[in-house]
């Protein structure tokens, strides 16, 4: 009979025609392929490669990154994401246990799935004819906030699919505490909140070991709807919440009914102030960080969410910046903006950096973009350029009303005050500042010359080779002005800006590095000494003076800008281990005032930072002559070398060749001094050393 029936379908499989034949070996072809790709979408959860192991082992939930100083202290986050991880040991077992019975009441009993709860939220959800309850347990939550998070519509069924793909592969790699740790960090809690940490903080303002039974059940109801059961917005709500949990962990023999019902008659205080993350997350010097950062992770196709950026700012330095920009520009005046760069001379990091008066997201950084006149902090180009030419800061130059005609064009610069002191040395006219005197030296050593040395310092904006440059008429970024100042405090050696050192992936390995750039000479050690030791004088005796009278001390060297009409004001100073500028100003240019200067406002603002913010020592031995350099006593009125009768001698020391050989012809016998000869060296903190009885000659010939 058997033999018979099997005949009976071969015969009716023989009567088939050739075209149903082939459709349905091609159904089966299709079946087959279909299984076979399904297998492969799974294996690869949606051929994205699923977690590996060692994936699975180092996750931790985001926490936005880490932006950290150069010193490893923490400054802010990369991202702003409300996070904070911690163990689960620092979890309490109540609360452990409320989110247990809650959300996954077998959770410790399943491999990642719970078929019984699989089964009963099917059969609801078919006689309902949609989705009524879902059947997610801890594990596939897990999974869906860390590997699966944002990959497929919600609540979708290739979401789900991958979801239980990947819980079991967490089952399989991690211990059921782990994976509940895991769950506890990455749960979306409401209020832009993820975690338990952060909510506790937010909520009731107190961290989670620090909760009692009522408030970890309360937070353990919020992951169903954390928005209709945030207590800040909806408390009755959450409050009925609560006491359901309460009723849950009743249930499975967490708690006793009389100590649920105690608790659920418990109104517990919420916190006044919403919790945001530590650290100084509104600055522009952070913005400039993330976005360097974003730009080189972009290119190697990374999240900087989860890294560790290493960068070269000073904690100290830069919270000191932000507060002397802002504490300066409001003792101005109203609306007036003012920005400020610091950095390391000897490599080109980036210390500390202060985009404006007040931060806001994305707004403009006026140190790095802001371009503006430097006025006389422009002068020391000037000088560099003829110390290069063989002159010194002895030579001599008149200071009296000078024309300069440009085609039918007269140009007559005035000094600052409208006086004139006559015949000056090149150290005497840089020290105060003098116009007339400066101008006339550019006439000598040519407008392009001091341009392309300029250049070469690290000003990288184009300059139109017109007169009026020499005195600051060029349109600079404070970045550009620290970074070309920096030779003269290093030796001569241009630098390139460096803000980032190193990123780091949340297991530690190295993403990207970045040693600082090799140092490019650009003047001759011996011009930088002497360019250095002119720059001094303008802190000691000149109009940057106001630095020792904050409490500035130790060995500092800077100039004062000033724009004619007075609309913007700087201050770019320097010492062994930093140079910093200052500016203020309005963003629209207008004067600030008609007493307005960069020693009067914005020296005294570098002088704060520098006291309050800067904590590194100078190296012994800094600034000192460069070998072959020859030492002379002259005369500091004139530049000649001193006789006995010159009033106030100094100590100067000269390249080979451009030394001094003639004794001073203003200062002989009968000369009237009342106070005997003083000698002042230029290596060492002059206005420390210095007796009241110079200061005092000092002010009779150089009428301060």
């Amino acid at each position: 009979m058997e033999f018979l029936n099997r005949s009976s379908e071969d015969s009716r499989l023989k009567r088939l025609s050739p075209r149903t034949k082939l459709i349905l070996k091609i159904g089966l072809a299709i079946s087959i392929l279909g299984i076979l790709a399904f297998d492969a979408w799974l294996g690869t959860c949606a051929f994205d490669s699923c977690p590996t192991t060692a994936e699975i082992q180092r996750f931790r939930p985001d926490e936005g990154g880490k932006i950290l100083d150069r010193n490893g202290k923490f400054l802010g986050r990369l991202a702003y994401v409300r996070r904070v991880n911690i163990p689960l040991s620092q979890v309490p077992i109540f609360v452990r246990q409320a989110f247990i019975a809650t959300e996954d009441r077998r959770f410790y009993d399943h491999n990642g799935v719970d078929w019984r709860g699989f089964v009963r939220a099917s059969l609801r959800n078919v006689k309902s004819g949609g989705v009524k309850e879902g059947f997610s347990t801890i594990t596939m939550q897990a999974a869906r906030n860390t590997f699966v998070v944002g990959r497929f519509k919600a609540r979708s069924l290739p979401q789900k699919l991958i979801e239980l793909r990947v819980a079991r592969l967490m089952e399989r790699t991690l211990t059921k505490d782990q994976i509940l740790e895991i769950y506890l960090n990455a749960i979306y809690l409401g209020n832009g909140v993820y975690g338990i940490e952060a909510a506790s903080r937010d909520i009731f303002g107190r961290t989670t070991k620090g909760l009692n039974v009522g408030q970890g059940a309360l937070l353990a109801g919020l992951p169903k709807a954390p928005s209709s059961y945030n207590p800040r917005k909806h408390y009755e709500r959450a409050i009925e919440r609560r006491n359901i949990i309460l009723s849950l962990m009743v249930r499975d023999g967490y708690m006793k009914p009389a100590n649920a019902d105690k608790v659920a008659k418990e109104r517990p205080a919420i916190a006044r102030n919403e919790w945001k993350p530590v650290g100084d997350m509104d600055s522009f010097a952070l913005d400039a960080v993330r976005a360097l950062a974003d730009s080189v992770l972009k290119s190697r196709e990374q999240d900087v969410a989860d890294m560790t950026v290493y960068s070269t700012l000073d904690y100290s330095a830069q919270r000191s910046g932000d507060r002397a920009v802002q504490r300066r520009a409001a003792s101005i005046g109203r609306s007036i903006q003012g920005a400020m760069v610091a950095m390391d001379p000897r490599n080109g990091d980036i210390r500390a950096l202060v985009g404006g008066r007040y931060y806001e997201a994305g707004n403009f950084n006026r140190a790095l973009n802001a371009k503006r006149q430097p006025g006389s902090a422009f002068k020391p180009f000037v000088y560099a350029t003829a110390l290069a030419a063989g002159y010194t800061p002895a030579s001599e130059v008149d200071d009296d009303p000078v024309d300069v005609v440009r085609g039918r064009q007269v140009w007559s610069p005035a000094n600052f005050n409208g006086e004139y002191l006559g015949k000056v040395t090149f150290r005497r006219a840089l020290m105060s500042s003098l116009n007339a005197a400066t101008v006339r030296v550019s006439m000598v050593l040519g407008v392009d010359r001091i341009i392309e040395q300029a250049h070469k310092q690290g000003i990288t904006s184009s300059i139109d080779p017109q007169p009026a440059i020499v005195l600051g008429a060029v349109d600079v970024t404070p970045m550009e002005m620290v970074r070309a100042y920096a030779p003269f405090a290093n030796g001569g050696f241009k630098v390139t800006p460096r803000l980032l050192r190193r990123i780091e992936a949340s297991d530690g390995s190295v993403i990207w590095s970045s040693e600082s750039a090799p140092l490019e000479r650009v003047m001759d050690p011996r011009d930088s000494y002497q360019m250095t030791s002119m720059l001094r004088s303008v802190v000691d005796y000149g109009t940057a003076r106001v630095l020792r009278e904050y409490g500035v001390k130790g060995p500092v060297a800077g100039k004062t800008g000033t724009t004619n009409d007075g609309a913007d004001v700087w201050f770019m100073g320097y010492t062994p281990t930093v140079v910093a500028g200052f500016w203020f100003g309005y963003d629209k240019p207008r004067s600030i005032g008609g007493d307005a200067s960069g020693g009067r406002l914005a020296a005294p603002a570098w002088a704060e930072w520098y006291v309050n913010g800067w904590k590194e020592a100078t190296p012994q031995g800094s600034w000192g002559a460069p070998e072959g350099m020859t030492p002379r006593t002259i005369d500091s009125q004139t530049g000649y070398l001193a006789t006995e009768w010159c009033p106030v001698r100094q100590v100067e020391y000269f390249k080979p060749g451009t030394e001094p050989s003639q004794p001073c012809p203003e200062h002989g016998p009968g000369y009237e001094n009342q106070d005997p000869p003083q000698t002042w060296a230029d290596d060492r903190s002059w206005a420390e050393d210095l007796s009241k009885k110079v200061g005092k000659a000092l002010g009779k010939i150089f009428r301060f």
